[in-house]
């Protein structure tokens, strides 16, 4: 209910404050200040970013080889046979001394547990954790499940599908030395991203937000959790409680948490853990669905928290401000648009006037798409190597995903916020797809070999 309040206070705010702009204020008053405020904090990040990496070059950080905690890897299943056994096998060739698996079957109707049993007796590091059929459903609850066994001083959480390199952990675990240090994000990458274009897009906009954590790593931001590839550590996890068993985005809720009660995040991007991107639309739809929703329930609940909290810093308070911002210009702008529409009707005025109709709106978010596609590139060519005119191309068409994605998502789930009863819907992913089409691509070629042979 308090979600709900807040959200319809935040868009009436924003009504009142455009019917005020559009009558009252000249329109290129608020696109200069929105371009000058974007391109300040955007040229912040960027020096920010290049001042710590060429203050990295010149005094290395000095790696304690002795700081090697204990980690318990963790790893949710729900209905995941087909992918479950590759992911531990992978995930067993970590070159790394202390460690265990903790793989919990969460109330597969499929084989997923009987798979999970027969890798316990298989490999000494690992542990089978079957939860009951009537177990509180979700990621947050099977982890606060599973983190009663475990044994580790840190936990790492992956996904069912997911793949890393022998060297993963000892790239990760130096970043969660520091005290003030809660959690550290590995770069997520999708593993099948020239399957099609959600697949390239979905890698593509993996690319850009390792470019945007890098950039809030650097100004010591409100880096986020990711869910695939999170390190945390056992003292940070007790210190909030857990996860939140009533949130569908455990990793953002448990991100804010963090901050709040003033740890930091880190973010490594030499840490890659690999993951099945999305063939389809509609499963793609639910996913993002999933993420927005809970992105948004969570700015709503825990912003006033997070604005008062003495423990807080004041830059991620900050940071935290500005990307809250990227969920209100959408409605911003569809709303300003709408504006723009009734009064071209009901006013009677010059369709050709700057001041008065679309054309104002329109010249701001061209510039705004411009300046998305640009960061867009720039991203594919400095961590995806991408050449100039294939990243300009990927670029350009990411960011027509992004708006077919996002813009009427997010109307979809205000509209949900502001009007349906909170529920607890996953979304669940489909996985094993990749490897289902590696299957049948080795079926056609034995049977191409046996019709030569024939």
């Amino acid at each position: 209910m308090r979600e709900r309040f807040l959200l319809f206070i935040i868009l009436s705010l924003l009504g009142v404050f455009l019917f005020v702009f559009q009558n009252y204020v000249n329109t290129v008053v608020g696109f200069v200040i929105l371009c000058v405020c974007m391109t300040i904090y955007g040229l912040y990040s960027i020096a920010a970013t290049k001042y710590q990496k060429r203050k990295l070059r010149k005094h290395p950080p000095v790696v304690n080889e002795n700081y090697k905690p204990f980690v318990s890897i963790m790893i949710p299943a729900h209905n995941e046979e087909s992918v479950i056994s590759n992911t531990v096998e992978n995930i067993l060739n970590i070159d790394y001394p202390n460690f265990e698996i903790i793989v919990i079957d969460d109330r597969s109707s499929d084989n997923t547990a009987s798979v999970i049993k027969d890798l316990e007796a298989k490999h000494e590091k690992v542990t089978a954790f079957i939860r009951e059929k009537d177990a509180f459903p979700g990621k947050s609850a099977v982890l606060n499940d599973a983190f009663r066994i475990a044994k580790g001083e840190a936990i790492l959480v992956f996904d069912a599908d997911a793949t890393v390199e022998p060297d993963f952990l000892n790239l990760l675990v130096p970043k969660l030395e520091p005290a003030d240090v809660g959690a550290v994000q590995a770069r997520k990458i999708i593993r099948n991203k020239d399957v099609n274009f959600l697949t390239r897009c979905q890698n593509n906009e993996y690319t850009f937000d390792t470019y945007l954590e890098v950039s809030r790593d650097a100004v010591k931001g409100a880096v986020e959790l990711r869910g695939n590839g999170e390190l945390i550590k056992r003292q940070a996890l007790e210190d909030i409680h857990g996860w939140n068993n009533y949130t569908i985005t455990d990793d953002l809720d448990m991100s804010t948490r963090l901050h709040i009660k003033g740890w930091d995040v880190r973010f490594c991007p030499e840490a890659r853990v690999y993951e099945e991107g999305i063939v389809y639309l509609m499963p793609l739809f639910r996913q993002r669905r999933r993420w927005l929703e809970g992105t948004i329930r969570r700015y709503l609940e825990y912003f006033a928290e997070a604005m008062k909290s003495k423990k807080m810093s004041l830059r991620a308070r900050f940071d935290m401000a500005v990307y809250i911002t990227q969920f209100i210009m959408p409605l911003w702008f569809m709303m300003e648009v709408a504006f723009r529409i009734i009064k071209l009707f009901t006013d009677k005025i010059d369709p050709y006037s700057l001041h008065n109709v679309l054309w104002s709106s329109l010249i701001v978010s061209m510039v705004v798409g411009v300046g998305f596609f640009a960061a867009i590139r720039y991203s594919l060519r400095k961590y995806d190597f991408v050449p100039r005119m294939s990243a300009f191309r990927q670029a350009l068409e990411t960011t027509v995903y992004f708006l077919i994605i996002w813009f009427p998502m997010e109307l979809f789930i205000c509209g949900k916020i502001l009007f349906c009863k909170k529920d607890m819907k996953w979304g669940k992913t489909a996985h094993g797809l990749v490897l289902e089409e590696k299957h049948r691509q080795v079926q056609e070629k034995q049977q191409e070999l046996e019709l030569q042979e024939v």
